[in-house]
């Protein structure tokens, strides 16, 4: 007999604060295990990632923006995030411990659910996907495994595994991710999610509720994916006579094939669902006027039917059948008709009393959860108000107000950030609703990423807005597309913290400038123009070095001491050499001649002392008189001296 081998986990103590207690599950990614939190002495569960997905960098971003994206949603329908950290080489997630089971061992346990349970579950799971929608965040792996059904009767969402920005709208660039059973048209065909894919997945799973049956089987997981993007999901009461058909309709407007008709989130859908819940509802309830009918004896306890009979409006009179029982007489008889007769006129008062009270509990209780104190009513919306003007608003729709206080990137301090149920929520007239005040952002750690990739620094910068596009600087000193510097909002170097969300502006390094000396200005002008730099023209000068041409970029100088584009470059273009005639001085003396060549710019080259030089005659020179001559080059003389 072999025995199970031991999990090493159970027992370990993760980062000095979480005792390991037992396994609940295991998944692709990570195991989820029961822990106790020693510091808090609570019951938490741990997820901590497989360790041999340690090394990959996907796996862990992925891992850790799971924990970025539940912890950013406060809300009683969405599973709670309380830590995220690494312990040596174990990524781990601490999540709030709920007792209970899935949406999937539901469906095991029951094959398919009532309309009503479908609506339950399905209240809950819409509430907490429009607080995930409303934030931003697409899940992207909805199915009942991520369903939690708590044994104290909460309804939670959990696994944000795989949740993305709404906004990024990207496509996954590799296997598809998700469930197959539960993928959107778009997803397979283009591998593109938004919050209208997470829609699709949860008319998915409504349907597979009402009937017990996913709509699309295959042997293979590219069959299914097949019949998701070319069928259209058809109506659960095809399979369960007994869905309404106000769920027909919504599982066929969450399953359109085409994003565009399907609602735009989850907050659509959940509106919709609660219009028609009331229908839904007391379509299965008997109506008042059928518990009033007339009730003949045989259908009393303890009444005798061998004898008698209760006979229909319009009938012949009671008819009493004669007994042949010795010793009975017409007395007896008429004493037993007239206590049966009392017998039933006093059942017949306690049916109609209990009718009556039936009657009026039912009525009452309509008014109560229809109009009166039990009654839903719509949360108001009361973001960015003044706490006591969001007080106001909220008492005279009929709540409590609790106020309370958190941290907001994007509310002032000061101003209401929004409420507990979220505004639009369905909540009963007189529960109480939690005010939240902004207190401003948190001020988070700005982690260092001067020296990365700019692609590196997005991500790990992903706590702060990072504003698009980047500050292109040109240097010598980084390799292209490497950060130089980080800038707040003021345009300034960004300090050790930063508040959440708060704009960030990359400085990436762009290379060296571009090196136009040489060139003829046209291209010069075109290499910076494509660079994203400015240009501007000083005087052109001669070059009597003869390197560069008449017309081409003798200099290009920087206008400012760090070049970033859009910056000007000043250039300075060739005129050519300076050429002039060399003058004639053959025949003059010395001082003389020197003194015509110096005039035209020339230096003079002679070989005798200057004690002599008025009695020197000039007999030669080089180069010769009239000779085209760089301006500031040397003439070489000779002479002789005459005494």
């Amino acid at each position: 007999m072999t025995t199970a081998p031991v999990d090493p986990m159970i027992g370990r103590l993760i980062d000095g604060r979480y005792q390991v207690r037992s396994r609940i599950a295991r998944g692709g990614m990570a195991t989820v295990y029961l822990a106790t939190d020693l510091r808090l002495e609570r019951r938490v569960a741990i997820k901590i990632m497989h360790g041999h997905l340690a090394d990959d960098n996907t796996f862990k971003t992925r891992f850790v923006q799971e924990a970025r994206s539940a912890a950013r949603l406060a809300h009683p329908n969405v599973v709670n995030v309380f830590d995220q950290g690494q312990d040596a080489d174990m990524a781990y997630l601490v999540m709030e411990y709920l007792p209970g089971i899935t949406l999937r061992e539901l469906l095991k346990d029951y094959k398919k659910l009532t309309p009503e349970q479908t609506v339950d579950i399905m209240d809950a799971v819409l509430a907490g996907l429009a607080a995930a929608h409303k934030a931003g965040i697409v899940h992207r792996d909805l199915k009942p495994e991520n369903v939690l059904l708590a044994d104290d009767g909460r309804i939670k969402l959990g696994d944000f595994g795989l949740a993305r920005a709404a906004s990024a709208n990207t496509a996954t660039g590799q296997a598809l991710l998700g469930t197959i059973a539960y993928l959107s048209p778009e997803l397979v065909t283009r591998g593109v999610a938004d919050a209208r894919s997470d829609i699709y997945a949860v008319g998915i799973m409504m349907y597979e509720m009402l009937t017990g049956e996913q709509p699309y089987v295959g042997e293979a997981p590219m069959a299914i994916a097949y019949q998701h993007a070319n069928d259209q999901v058809p109506t659960p009461s095809s399979k369960n006579p007994a869905v309404p058909v106000e769920l027909d309709e919504l599982v066929l407007w969450a399953t359109t094939r085409d994003p565009e008709e399907r609602p735009n989130d989850a907050r659509a859908m959940l509106e919709r669902l609660r219009e028609v819940e009331p229908s839904i509802r007391f379509s299965h309830l008997p109506l008042a006027t059928q518990a009033t009918m007339v009730l003949s004896d045989a259908s009393l306890p303890g009444v005798a039917t061998a004898e008698t009979s209760v006979l229909g409006a319009g009938a012949a009179p009671l008819a009493v059948t004669e007994t042949t029982s010795a010793g009975s007489s017409d007395g007896e008889d008429a004493q037993a008709l007239t206590k049966s007769a009392a017998s039933r006129k006093r059942r017949g008062y306690w049916i109609i009393a209990l009718v009556l009270l039936l009657t009026g509990l039912a009525a009452g209780t309509g008014w109560y959860f229809g109009a009166g104190p039990g009654a839903l009513a719509p949360v108001p919306e009361t973001a960015t108000l003044a706490p006591d003007a969001a007080t106001g608003i909220l008492e005279e729709a009929g709540f409590s107000v609790e106020p309370a206080e958190r941290n907001d990137p994007i509310v002032p301090a000061g101003q209401v950030s929004g409420t507990d149920p979220a505004a639009g929520e369905q909540a009963q007239r007189g529960s109480t609703v939690t005010l939240f005040v902004s207190i401003g952002p948190s001020i988070l750690p700005v982690p260092e990423v001067r020296g990365t990739p700019s692609d590196d620094a997005r991500a790990a910068l992903e706590d702060f807005t990072v504003v698009d596009p980047d500050i292109l600087q040109y240097t010598e000193d980084a390799p292209v597309d490497t950060v130089i510097d980080v800038l707040d909002a003021d345009g300034a170097t960004v300090g050790a913290e930063y508040p959440e969300l708060g704009e960030l502006t990359l400085v990436v390094s762009a290379g060296p400038v571009p090196d136009v000396v040489g060139m003829p200005v046209a291209e010069a002008e075109a290499t910076l123009t494509a660079a994203g730099l400015q240009f501007a023209h000083l005087d052109p000068v001669f070059d009597n070095s003869g390197a560069i041409a008449d017309g081409h970029v003798v200099a290009a100088e920087p206008t400012t001491e760090t070049v970033r584009q859009g910056d000007t470059i000043n250039l300075t273009l060739s005129k050519g050499q300076d050429l002039v005639a060399v003058p004639n001085v053959v025949g003059k003396k010395m001082p003389e001649a020197i003194a015509a060549l110096e005039a035209a710019g020339f230096e003079v080259g002679h070989s005798f002392p200057e004690l002599f030089l008025p009695a020197v005659t000039v007999t030669a020179q080089d180069p010769v008189a009239e000779a085209p001559a760089v301006r500031g080059s040397k003439v070489n003389l000779v002479g002789t001296l005459t005494l």
